[in-house]
């Protein structure tokens, strides 16, 4: 009877606190979207960017979506139609473009790629594969996350991260399977999949390869600043953030969620049993294989070869997904299987990216937030940069992140002294890592769907991870990336 009593005054405070969340940002949009019209920004060279009625529609519908996200009030899918429902309701966007983003081509990749980790499940190649790890790090749990870690990293070197979640995804559900608290959430568990989606990141800033953001980033230094940057100079660079925080981030989880059991006893034997009982590779293991191979391949070498970058990368991932339907690899069962709460919740977050950078909003916030600095000190300055750019892609997608603070930001820096490469690099290095809010990055959402872990966790620790960051962007600025020959202050 207590137990039952105790359990319904949980969810009654549970209920009251959603309430109040959800009136939170009622109120906050309501305040935004009726209050008067606010001041223009003004840019260093005079000109003035107005923020029109639509324009701070959009804020208070970024506002509501934000506080609903984190608090969870309602499902993170219907608060994501909740943010075309408002562009359309209060005149913010026409609905054919508030709502035509739910099926943007980015939304339909991230589709494309949680099929991809459906296959892997489904055909028994995310065991083969989990065993197989398992008998090489071993049984101690701290070893397992590095090698979860490690392994996505070295991915997101040839692929996006939004495949490598994909893939790698379904390989950690095997791995928790057999830690042996079925799938209630745990230290160990909230730490694999959050890690998974925070290393992801990491790693995607290390080559163009693992991102779409890097190729956006040099085609406006190429544009505004005249000069190139290179695939291998860019890896360059970012090689040794992207891999120092993979282990900060393995240090940071064991930590903030060291793993209730030091080790799975057994575990290696287990693994060898359970990859044996598996028996020989079957053919569609085979297909499914070559198939996630070739279009991989395919993604990759878009890079190198020009004939294939007129190809969008969406239809070419497309192509696996429909010749897995059509060799009978998944069937309509399969389809009705996918976690559409997921592709919302990126329907939404594309709907307020395009509403942000169409009504002017988000190029009214960066100007208001940089002519702050302009003024400030070279290392400041930078950082000021880097901070915005992280707040922002924790919202919107890291690419129109990019595309509303670098041209900005490259204009400014040369009258401040600084170097347009170093500003370059350091928004490209917190692009890669919104650690706070699921819409911010695909990783984010897939590690999600585990169960392990609450929107809020995520954003608290996610809070605490950015202030890692921020040091280690800090580090790599200020001695890491001139001793490694990168400019950071114009000689006069």
């Amino acid at each position: 009877m207590s137990t039952t009593v105790a359990s319904r005054g949980d969810r009654i405070q549970i209920e009251t606190r959603k309430m109040i969340f959800l009136l939170l940002g009622v109120i906050l949009f309501s305040i935004v979207y009726f209050s008067p019209s606010w001041p223009d920004a003004i840019d260093p060279l005079g000109k003035h960017f107005e923020l029109t009625k639509q324009g701070k529609g959009a804020l208070a519908v970024f506002l509501l979506a934000g506080i609903w996200w984190v608090f969870e009030v309602i499902p993170i899918g219907v608060t994501s139609i909740t943010i075309g429902v408002l562009q359309a309701a209060f005149l913010v966007r026409p609905a054919q473009e508030a709502f035509k983003d739910f099926m943007d081509p980015s939304v339909l990749f991230i589709f494309a790629s949680v099929v991809i980790g459906l296959v892997f499940t489904r055909t028994g190649l995310t065991k083969r594969l989990a065993y197989k790890m398992l008998v090489i790090v071993g049984e101690r749990t701290s070893m397992i996350y590095l090698g979860c870690f490690v392994v996505t990293t070295v991915l997101t070197h040839i692929m996006a991260h939004t495949a490598v979640a994909a893939t790698i995804y379904p390989l950690l559900l095997a791995i928790y399977s057999l830690y042996g608290e079925g799938d209630k959430p745990t230290k160990f568990g909230k730490g694999l999949f959050i890690g998974m989606a925070y290393v992801a990141g990491a790693g995607s800033i290390i080559t163009l390869l693992g991102a779409a953001r890097g190729a956006v980033a040099i085609g406006f230094f190429n544009d505004i600043a005249h000069k190139e940057i290179g695939f291998f100079q860019l890896s360059y660079y970012m090689a040794p953030v992207g891999w120092l925080m993979t282990f900060l981030l393995w240090g940071f989880f064991m930590i903030f969620f060291k793993p209730e059991k030091k080790v799975i006893p057994g575990l290696r034997e287990r693994a060898k049993v359970l990859s044996a009982e598996l028996g020989k590779i079957t053919q569609k293991e085979i297909i499914a294989a070559v198939i996630i191979f070739c279009c991989i391949l395919v993604l990759a070498l878009r890079s190198f070869i020009p004939a294939l970058k007129p190809i969008d990368k969406t239809a070419i991932i497309l192509i696996s997904t429909i010749l897995f339907f059509i060799l009978g690899i998944l069937d309509i069962n399969d389809l009705e299987s996918i976690p559409w709460n997921i592709i919302l919740l990126f329907g939404g977050a594309m709907s307020i990216g395009f509403c942000l950078w169409n009504t002017g909003a988000a190029k009214w916030l960066a100007v208001n937030w940089l002519v702050m600095f302009k003024k400030a000190n070279w290392f400041v300055f930078v950082m000021s940069i880097g901070l915005f750019v992280l707040v922002m892609t924790n919202f919107i997608m890291n690419v129109a992140a990019i595309a509303i603070v670098l041209p900005v930001a490259l204009v400014l820096s040369p009258y401040l002294n600084v170097a347009q490469e170093v500003v370059f690099f350091a928004s490209l290095v917190t692009a890669g890592m919104p650690f706070m809010l699921l819409v911010g990055a695909a990783p984010n959402a897939i590690a999600y769907d585990s169960k392990q872990f609450t929107a809020g966790e995520f954003f608290i620790y996610g809070a605490i991870a950015s202030v890692l960051l921020m040091i280690v962007l800090g580090f790599a600025v200020y001695f890491l990336w001139p001793l490694m020959g990168m400019p950071v202050i114009l000689t006069p």
